[in-house]
């Protein structure tokens, strides 16, 4: 697409740009800079400039819009966030339709399939046949629409003929072109056939910050990346970082209707074409292969690699390369006869269930854990899967003794698919739910309880500590009060050698003791005490949600410790009181009223503070003022996007200071809306109101910094 000679010209424009803002005048020009280096970034994976010097770029061609809405295209970079998908998602015809691919499992399967072409064409069969061999990506199938070189549509797989309208998804996918130059090649319009994909290191990183928010893990990069496509909020696709692999181009005509395809004589030659016009295509992982051998090489070698590639793939797809060809084999009316996906080995192996073990977390939930015979899958030998709760085991019907079906979920995540109850020889038993707590061992084990709505069976009063190291753990982490060195393995040796026994011990620890102990010294022994100290001064909000009062998240922690002034207010609060706190409900409220009704808990605190940690409220605890001077007082303000000169929450300081209160939402009350860069749908919906003012960041600090010096007699 692009060459090294044109490289160099848009070098060259990106530096003058950075160093001399855009007018009007050069619009086109940002415009197909700015396109250039989401090629590089998210189409070749190799960015040529900074993350922030892109963003300086995309704000010239914002303020350049927002100046002139006369001239903003559907093809600006600006224009890839549309409307909210909203309702049911719309059914639409394919143009081509959407088959699905004959199987094989093996060589034999592809030399049939060999045959099996020279037949239908009636070639020799010691003739050789060409072939295009490409990844069978395991994402969600995806079709896209091109008009006079614009994108006008996209649509999942569906039932192969009618499949579900997810254009505002894909818009926001930087790695499918608002506009290609389909026009070049007399096509005026096209469908293309593609995969929407998230990479493995995307998925990861995205199930740890959704584990972090405490949101339910996504199995598999498959299931997120299809989920991706069907979600009704756009904003929530670019959250997962979804891909677009195009691998067809299955029509094409000119203005009069007449079909472009055999210009390009080979299927290679057409994801050639794909590739200059900007699209990602499989350029480095597909190969011509001369004949069916050639063929049986290239595959052996992708099922060796596979582990190693960046996406999941679970095998090729094999493909006459001569279009010609192609037409004479023809269609069943489930697939097309000139292609094959040869499918790699699965990632999944049978083991038996020798065992169940019970676990405790910190709310005091039991999760039972199936212990299997050990097996080796995808790398990694499994011996120990989460069966989640009784309703999963009641569902899959898995009986101890049991034949079940495993696999790591996106190569990762052990999970019993099924049993097979078929195989059962008579000596499996049903697994038997505890009524009783199975972690304690004391003479009088606590009964386990079932909130309404949950599947979770909880033991409600833990005496055996178990849950109490749990809620340690949990109380030292970065998510709780940030103990910088204290993570797991630390609390649990000191819980084992019976120097902390709740939460106030780990501020009351004897660091000459530590320092004595393997694996510490003096050094060691320091920075914990460092971090501790450190800890002991965290805003009281961290301290509620590190308590781990069940149901009391970060927000909500944050919300309490807004009205009070010390945590041991909450002592003396309501139900009332609770519920006078917007988005604070009765669940939350009960949960709270309850853990400071119990004695041991109050001493627990008041230790805590006796050992030096801050239980008053902060200046970060504190909501934020609104000032009856500033310039918006009495106005109702909302940020969205990305601010570029300060953060979120320095802004939504500084307005309140100047007499706004922040808000959530757009609505008809909001009055006012700040737009950093990368604006999603509030500001569509700003824009649709027509009575909300519209600021970009400088105006915002512009106008702050315009009246600070005014006094209120001015």
């Amino acid at each position: 697409m692009y060459t090294a000679e044109n490289q160099h010209h848009y070098s060259d424009l990106t530096r003058q740009f950075l160093e001399n803002p855009a007018k009007e005048s050069n619009l086109e020009d940002l415009k197909k800079i700015l396109v250039y280096h989401e090629y590089k970034y998210y189409v070749e994976d190799d960015p040529t400039i900074s993350d922030h010097e892109y963003d300086l770029l995309y704000k010239q061609l914002e303020a350049i819009e927002a100046a002139h809405p006369e001239l903003i295209t559907v093809d600006s970079p600006t224009q890839r966030v549309s409307s909210d998908l909203s309702g049911d998602f719309q059914q639409v015809h394919h143009i081509v339709p959407m088959l699905s691919l004959a199987n094989s499992y093996n060589e034999e399967d592809l030399n049939d399939f060999d045959a099996s072409i020279k037949k239908l064409c009636q070639l020799p069969l010691d003739a050789a046949v060409e072939y295009v061999v490409e990844p069978k990506f395991d994402g969600g199938s995806i079709a896209l629409v091109y008009e006079n070189d614009l994108f006008v549509r996209a649509a999942t797989r569906g039932n192969g003929t009618v499949g579900e309208e997810m254009t505002p998804n894909a818009r926001i996918m930087p790695s499918i072109p608002l506009k290609a130059n389909f026009s070049k090649h007399h096509i005026v319009k096209a469908e293309l056939r593609g995969e929407a994909l998230i990479r493995k290191d995307n998925f990861d990183r995205i199930n740890t910050e959704r584990e972090k928010e405490g949101l339910p893990l996504f199995a598999n990069p498959r299931n997120a990346a299809t989920g991706g496509l069907r979600t009704k909020d756009p904003i929530e696709t670019r959250k997962r970082a979804l891909e677009a692999f195009v691998y067809q181009l299955a029509y094409a005509i000119d203005d009069e209707g007449v079909s472009q395809l055999p210009a390009f004589n080979t299927h290679f030659a057409g994801i050639q074409l794909l590739g200059s016009l900007g699209f990602k295509i499989p350029e480095h992982e597909m190969k011509r292969c001369k004949n069916i051998e050639e063929v049986h090489q290239f595959v052996r070698l992708w099922e060796a690699r596979r582990d190693d590639y960046p996406y999941e793939i679970d095998g090729m797809v094999i493909k006459v390369n001569d279009l010609k060809m192609q037409e004479k084999c023809g269609f069943t009316a489930h697939h097309p006869r000139w292609a094959i996906a040869f499918k790699f080995k699965a990632k999944q192996a049978t083991s038996k269930l020798i065992a169940v073990e019970f676990q405790v977390g910190r709310f005091g939930t039991i999760t039972p854990v199936a212990k299997i015979e050990p097996i080796y899958l995808a790398g990694v030998t499994v011996s120990s899967i989460s069966l989640h709760n009784e309703d999963f085991i009641r569902n899959k019907n898995i009986w101890l003794g049991d034949t079940v079906l495993v696999e790591r979920a996106g190569d990762v995540i052990p999970y019993i698919v099924k049993s097979f109850p078929e195989l059962r020889t008579g000596s499996e038993k049903p697994i038997e739910f505890p009524t009783l707590c199975p972690i304690n061992d004391t003479p009088n084990p606590i009964k386990l309880i079932q909130e309404e709505g949950e599947a979770a069976w909880r033991c409600p009063t833990c005496i055996c500590g178990l849950v109490d190291l749990q809620k340690m753990i949990f109380h030292a982490s970065k998510e709780a009060m940030d103990i910088e060195g204290f993570g797991k393995s630390i609390v649990e040796r000191f819980y084992d050698l019976h120097w902390i026994k709740d939460m106030s011990d780990i501020y009351n620890l004897d660091y000459e003791q530590i320092k004595q102990l393997d694996g510490f010294g003096v050094k060691s022994a320091e920075n914990l005490k460092n971090a501790v100290e450190k800890a002991k001064k965290n805003p009281i909000h961290r301290v509620l949600h590190a308590l781990s009062i069940h149901h009391l998240g970060k927000k909500a922690s944050k919300l309490i410790a807004e009205q009070i002034n010390h945590v041991l207010d909450l002592k003396n609060w309501t139900m009332e009181r609770y519920l006078e706190i917007k988005d604070i409900g009765p669940v939350v409220a009960q949960n709270v009223i309850q853990w400071f009704a119990n004695d041991a808990n109050i001493a627990m605190l008041e230790r805590m503070e006796s050992y030096g940690v801050n239980l008053a409220q902060t200046e970060e605890d504190k909501p934020l003022k609104v000032s009856q001077d500033g310039v918006f007082y009495g106005k109702t303000i909302l940020f969205t996007g990305t601010l570029q000169r300060m953060g979120r929450k320095e802004a939504e300081e500084k307005a309140a200071l100047a007499g706004a209160q922040n808000v959530s939402g757009v609505s008809s009350k909001l009055n006012i809306l700040v737009v950093g860069e990368k604006a999603g749908s509030k500001l569509k919906k700003a824009q649709d109101l027509g009575t909300v003012q519209i600021l970009n960041e400088d105006e915002f600090i512009t106008l702050i910094e315009e009246n600070q010096d005014i006094s209120p007699e001015h």
